[in-house]
């Protein structure tokens, strides 16, 4: 395997190119802590809408919540006014973002209805205003991801990556699927490629990478400088950590049961710190299920878990749920 290089965007230089990809509803505070911890080069938050932002409504300062171990942070905004766009990343560089991105590529109805998201790659003037207009708000360096197009008879990735360039955006990140595709089917990594020679900024590849073979073919098939990782990542924090070792030629074990269930229980108590307690026990479900995925009778201990709103019993079911392997283990 080739060794990568590192990236720089605008001042800030990320050693190792894989970055954890925003993701509303699982890039929380406790979840990319984790992913750091374990090895992440950069991390992003989840996409945080410019006019809540500039409301500072409490969803939304939950979401631009960050840890100083995280920095460099990159915080992703999404909006479809260049004014809100360029308000909202001011509010984020003062609040200590080292990096904002600006979201082109969310394929959800309800953002896409606003005009916000990947709908701007149906609207390229519109898009060149917004970048436009947030570049010239901030100092920080600002970072665009898109998809391939909106369909396939628009695939116009390049272009907008091209005018992102030109308005002075540092990075580009495209996850290889199109906006009408959402995640059906699988991601184009080669398509990548005509991003990458588009433009001479560095290009992230995302999408479907939840391996370290998977890594490596996407940055092989693309060009690409660097990997994001999405969805790869659920349940699995060390992912990221992972795969960095893995481009440098080393290899790095995934943590033993025990650590994994100290990895649950402390994300499991750092989201009833941030959310509150209700509201942190029912988010946390899905992570519960991601976790325990794949070990003996888990989808049944996901149905009892899931019925429990008492956070002492669930630890207790999670502690009694691991004890079998690490009995197993201490033998």
């Amino acid at each position: 395997m080739t060794s990568y290089k590192p990236i720089t965007i605008g001042p800030v230089r990320i050693d190792a190119p894989v970055i954890l990809a925003p993701m509303t509803g699982v890039t929380d505070l406790p979840f990319r802590r984790m992913v750091k911890r374990y090895g992440a080069g950069l991390t992003v938050s989840e996409m945080i809408a410019s006019q809540a932002m500039i409301r500072e409504t409490r969803q939304s300062l939950q979401k631009a919540a960050w840890d100083p171990a995280e920095e460099p942070v990159s915080l992703q905004l999404a909006g479809c006014t260049p004014l809100e766009m360029a308000e909202a990343a001011k509010l984020n560089e003062q609040r200590g973002a080292a990096i904002i991105d600006i979201n082109m590529g969310c394929p959800v109805k309800k953002v896409v209805n606003g005009d916000a998201g990947s709908a701007l790659m149906r609207d390229l003037p519109l898009a060149a205003s917004i970048i436009e207009a947030t570049v010239k708000a901030v100092r920080v360096p600002v970072t665009v991801k898109m998809r391939m197009g909106w369909n396939h008879d628009s695939l116009n990735a390049p272009e907008l990556a091209r005018i992102a360039q030109d308005l002075g955006a540092q990075m580009i990140t495209v996850h290889g699927r199109t906006r009408c595709q959402m995640y059906k089917g699988s991601a184009d990594w080669t398509f990548v490629r005509s991003v990458k020679q588009a433009v001479t900024l560095p290009v992230i590849v995302n999408g479907d990478i939840n391996s370290l073979p998977d890594a490596r073919e996407a940055l092989a098939q693309s060009g690409a400088d660097g990997v994001m990782i999405g969805r790869g990542a659920y349940g699995k924090p060390w992912l990221l950590g992972q795969v960095m070792a893995d481009l440098t030629g080393a290899a790095r074990p995934e943590p033993g049961l025990d650590e994994q269930l100290a990895i649950v229980l402390e994300q499991y108590d750092a989201m009833q710190s941030l959310y509150g307690v209700q509201t942190g026990v029912n988010l946390a479900r899905k992570h519960i299920g991601w976790y325990t995925k794949g070990l003996n009778g888990s989808a049944e201990f996901r149905n009892r878990v899931n019925s429990q709103d008492d956070p002492a019993v669930v630890v207790a079911m999670l502690r009694e749920f691991y004890a079998p392997w690490l009995t197993r283990a201490a033998a």
